[in-house]
């Protein structure tokens, strides 16, 4: 993974083929985590909201399969940074600085405002790639 200043790769698990790169559109789940190791409860937030078609329940855990286009700032920068280079099937465990996740704002009720993450990230599929 490319050095990004407040970007740390913590732990990787390299998939098969070839890697995602800025244009590609990508799925993937993910586990969002405070810094002092408890768990942010976004997805079950969102599976009130969402698609059954969009959720997986795997090992009791619930996950939601996002779609964004690499480099298109759809995701929190820090995670999009983390699935360039990811092969499908690939694993990244990664701390975020609060610069490259929610800044000063948080998420009401679920990240406060200037928050170190730990994500967990899975790149599931790799859709559709620029030639």
């Amino acid at each position: 993974m490319k050095r990004l200043s407040g970007l740390k790769l913590l732990e990787e698990r390299e998939g098969e083929g070839v890697p995602a790169n800025k244009g590609d559109r990508v799925v993937y789940n993910s586990r969002i985590y405070l810094n002092k190791g408890d768990e942010v409860l976004l997805n079950a937030k969102q599976v009130e909201h969402l698609p059954k078609d969009m959720i997986r329940v795997e090992g009791g855990v619930i996950f939601v399969n996002h779609k964004t286009l690499l480099g298109s700032r759809q995701a929190m920068a820090g995670v999009e940074h983390a699935l360039m280079g990811m092969k499908v099937g690939g694993y990244r465990k990664v701390r975020i600085s609060p610069h490259l996740a929610y800044r000063d704002k948080g998420i009401p009720g679920l990240i406060p405002p200037d928050a170190v993450l730990i994500c967990e990230i899975w790149l599931r599929d790799i859709v559709s790639v620029l030639p």
